[in-house]
């Protein structure tokens, strides 16, 4: 069945497939033996908003669908359960997130299961179905209350980012950090504190993607189990603050997490704010006519960016750039600590030749062409963060 192949990269007692093997192999070959993770993709944010049902043919009009999914080889997707923190009732915004992915899943028996864990998530895709678990993004949706966090968890969340850039009371977000350098309290509070705990104890992962430096730190302080930042790239190429800095990457690697690389142009392509910018004043006063209509600025930028198609493709950064990314954190700290967190349908714009999620096989074409061998190839497209996963479901 599909898949075996991998798991004997996964188990540590297993060899590896000798270089020469992967040198005769097609990249479509090693990319669909491999188990292809991604950790973020927010599809369920527009199945919400905007009525999308996504086990139709959507192409065109989303990064994602179900069809599309297995098209690109994709084997684990973690579903983003995303509001603005300015939300009422944040919690029941997350569990009507979690309803539309339940609804496809009871449709389509035969190509996606919602799993709890590794057991669960292996057996899955050798039977050729997606795995689906959730990840929230955004510590407010838990409202400050310990038993929704286990609720989320018992619904199939398996990891919670601590932060969005609106952050709840017990933790700072990057936003929060770099606007506002003057706060009294930074990082996690007392109560942060607990959350980290009871993750560690529910074997739920602590997501840094979107966190302040100070929240940081004290995750690494706090943590007992290895974190994941689902959505994020490098600093030292970027300088975004949502991208890593060399200390966090170090820091992740020495806790034996992982960093799943975002595609977003504004955090691979250090040109790519400027030209958004520019975008943006050249079209301001049709943007500002859709907004007093009461679209958000995300589906404003959105419907813009596909109506002037020609002015956006100029925008989008190469492949390679992404590559360079993963190339960063792999001489920085090694192979075994990153991974996917592409951001479809959370992002407007995505890099060249990555049009949807049909395109993840030329992820890995790239990716032979930098030099690296079937088995670096398989740890970036998933067992990286399989490891992850397995550690911390694992008793403290």
């Amino acid at each position: 069945m599909k898949k075996l192949i991998l798991l004997c990269i996964v188990i540590a007692s297993c060899k590896p497939a000798p270089e020469k093997e992967s040198k005769n192999k097609d990249y479509k070959d090693i990319h669909f033996e491999a188990v292809v993770v991604d950790t973020h993709n927010d599809i369920l944010m527009k199945a919400v908003d905007n009525g999308i049902v996504f086990d139709q043919d959507l192409t065109g009009q989303t990064h994602s669908d179900l069809a599309r999914w297995k098209k690109g080889g994709l084997d684990v997707q973690m579903f983003s359960v995303y509001c603005d923190g300015g939300v009422d009732n944040a919690y029941d915004y997350a569990n009507r997130e979690m309803d539309s992915l339940d609804a496809i899943v009871s449709r389509n028996p035969d190509k996606i299961a919602k799993v709890a864990n590794y057991k669960e998530m292996m057996a899955t895709v050798n039977d050729n179905k997606i795995a689906a678990m959730f990840g929230v993004e955004g510590g407010h949706m838990i409202e400050d209350d310990l038993n929704k966090l286990e609720a989320l968890y018992n619904r199939g969340a398996r990891y919670l980012t601590l932060t969005h850039n609106v952050a709840p009371s017990w933790a700072t977000s990057a936003a929060d950090e770099t606007t506002n350098p003057d706060l009294e309290q930074k990082g996690l509070t007392d109560f942060g504190k607990q959350v980290v705990k009871r993750m560690n104890e529910l074997g739920m992962m602590v997501d840094v993607s979107h966190v302040g430096e100070k929240t940081f730190r004290d995750v690494i302080e706090n943590t007992t189990k290895p974190i994941i930042a689902s959505h994020s790239s490098v600093y030292s190429l970027v300088a975004s603050r949502r991208n890593l800095k060399d200390e966090q990457i170090k820091a992740i690697a020495k806790n034996e997490g992982v960093i799943m690389v975002n595609f977003h142009p504004g955090f691979i392509d250090s040109s790519f704010n400027d030209k958004e910018m520019a975008f943006i004043e050249k079209h301001a006063k049709e943007a500002d006519s859709l907004m007093n209509t009461g679209m958000d600025d995300w589906y404003t930028l959105d419907y813009l960016y596909k109506k002037y198609a020609s002015e956006t493709e100029a925008m989008r950064p190469p492949l390679s750039m992404l590559i360079d990314h993963i190339d960063y954190i792999v001489d920085l700290v090694g192979i075994d600590y990153v991974g996917l967190g592409s951001d479809f349908d959370g992002i407007n714009l995505t890099p060249q030749q990555l049009d949807d999620v049909t395109t993840y096989p030329l992820i890995t074409k790239a990716l032979i062409e930098r030099g690296y061998n079937e088995t670096d190839i398989n740890k970036i497209l998933g067992s990286n963060f399989l490891r992850v996963l397995k550690a911390n479901e694992a008793s403290n």
